[in-house]
């Protein structure tokens, strides 16, 4: 057991060094306004699906899945099957519609829907609060863990991320962040792709040995949840992969860092290439992060090698990392790592700088040119990147399980809330103004009361973006119907706003 030496650190400097020179280079063309929102038409599709893959797949995941596989089940690997319903219904219904809208924003959708700017607005401002609590948690966590290993300040960590991503969000824009995101992506894959098969080469009967314990023993593949549930707000295989598929849809359909990449082209072709690679990527490497988690099960529960230090649940793959690979691979294993927070944290405050510019700044004041709406952005990613550092550096130095968790609890709320208003405005023919409005505050006060007043064992997470779409549809409909009537007008639907038209 070597643990994290000087060749390993060697390596992560001359990784970060490269991907920071990689954003650089290409930012080198000034960009302005749209362009500096939603690219130059230049990168292609592929590279924009990895950049979708590598920020849905934060560091959180990449500890914690193989830490769940190593604990003894693969329940969890059930909710990654949510992609077959989230990925055919975004491309059946919500792709078609933000092509031939152009939109700039996923919150310029709501705007164009409902002729509602205050919509708009409040769309942003729940995305942007979400974003930053949810870019402080990917920067502590990982590097809490990094820091353990190496040896290394954990504030020294958080500000090395947290400036690097800065520097090439502030320069280059989208551009800049997708083709980095592309090969942080691709260091990832690569990289825990090698860990799995160099982990099999060392266990004692090698895949074999992993598959019996798998499949023999159903120690790993026993579930204690029924395949279905009659109550659908309890746990079941079908609310797990159903329940997740909405969540997926409400990242795909209302969260502005992945609906970002779907304004980089207007071609429907090439958007649905990027949704089923992004797929395929996904469920792939979530497979091979269970697969490792089984594997180090193997390695040092049935064959007793002796356990690395920092060896909890959550940190035994990265621990595995440190103790047991030879030098040098472990800092390429531990840079994806580093990578998988870099590529969320770059591309969080890019939609953020998005949001705020064109949602918020542009909507109040109209008369804002293309470099203003810039140099906004730049400004916005430099104090939000700076303020999440702070407040991630917090974190690590206080006592953040509580922060931890209700950080977790809002993020899970937000997107819920966001999908059930944008379901609302694609799949309804009479929803209006008034009505969804009042959709999104009934959702938002039922989704707050069911996440913090309600027993969990009564009510399921994986069933709250039912919720919320449900309450989002009865009360928008009902709610647009009265107002309708009272005032006696028709709801006019805006050309491409919804499925219908």
């Amino acid at each position: 057991m070597q643990g994290f030496t000087k060749i390993d650190l060697a390596i992560l400097i001359v990784y970060l060094a490269a991907v920071l020179f990689a954003g650089l280079h290409f930012s080198k063309k000034e960009m302005k306004g749209k362009e500096y929102f939603k690219g130059d038409g230049t990168v292609p599709w592929w590279v924009t699906s990895v950049s979708i893959f590598a920020t849905l797949l934060s560091p959180i995941s990449f500890l914690s899945l193989a830490g769940n596989s190593y604990a003894g089940t693969w329940i969890m690997w059930f909710a990654q099957l949510g992609m077959l319903v989230a990925i055919p219904f975004t491309i059946k219904f919500f792709l078609p519609i933000y092509s031939k809208l152009d939109i700039d924003t996923a919150y310029h959708y709501l705007e164009l829907r409902f002729d509602s700017k205050g919509l708009r607005i409040l769309g942003a401002i729940m995305f942007i609060i979400y974003q930053v609590g949810r870019m402080s948690i990917i920067m502590y966590l990982p590097c809490m863990v990094l820091s353990k290993l190496m040896g290394i300040n954990v504030n020294i960590l958080i500000i090395i991320m947290g400036v690097i991503a800065i520097i090439y969000s502030y320069t280059g824009g989208l551009k800049s962040v997708l083709w980095t995101d592309f090969i942080q992506g691709s260091v990832l894959l690569i990289g825990v792709t090698f860990g799995l098969f160099y982990l099999m080469a060392n266990i004692n009967g090698g895949f074999g040995a992993v598959a019996n314990e798998l499949f023999t023993n159903h120690k790993f593949l026993a579930v204690n949840e029924p395949i279905f549930d009659a109550n659908i707000f309890k746990d079941s295989i079908f609310l797990l992969i159903f329940g997740a598929g909405l969540n997926t849809i409400g990242s795909y359909v209302s969260s502005q860092d992945i609906v970002q990449r779907f304004t980089t082209t207007t071609d429907t072709k090439k958007l649905n290439k990027m949704m089923i690679t992004n797929g395929c990527l996904s469920i792939f490497i979530a497979t091979v992060f269970y697969l490792i988690g089984t594997g180090l099960y193997v390695f040092y529960k049935v064959q007793a090698n002796p356990l690395p230090p920092a060896a909890q649940q959550d940190q035994i793959f990265a621990s595995w990392i440190a103790f047991e690979l030879p030098v040098g691979f472990t800092g390429i294993l531990l840079a994806a790592i580093y990578a998988a927070s870099q590529s969320t944290l770059s591309t969080g405050l890019n939609s953020v700088a998005s949001s705020w510019a064109l949602d918020i700044q542009a909507s109040l004041n109209k008369d804002l040119s293309l470099e203003k709406q810039t140099k906004i952005g730049q400004r916005v990613s430099l104090i939000v990147g700076i303020f999440a550092i702070i407040v991630s550096m917090i974190l690590a130095n206080g006592d953040i399980k509580s922060a931890y968790e209700w950080f977790n609890g809002f993020m899970g709320l937000v997107l819920g809330i966001l999908v059930g208003t944008f379901i609302l405005g694609a799949f309804t023919k009479t929803a209006n103004k008034f009505g969804a409005t009042l959709a999104f505050i009934a959702a938002s006060g039922v989704m707050i009361y069911i996440k913090y007043f309600v027993d969990p064992a009564k009510i399921s997470f994986w069933s709250y973006s039912i919720i919320s779409i449900v309450v989002s549809l009865v009360v928008g409909l009902v709610a647009s119907a009265i107002y309708n009537k009272v005032k006696g007008n028709e709801t006019t639907l805006p050309k491409n706003t919804t499925i219908y038209n």
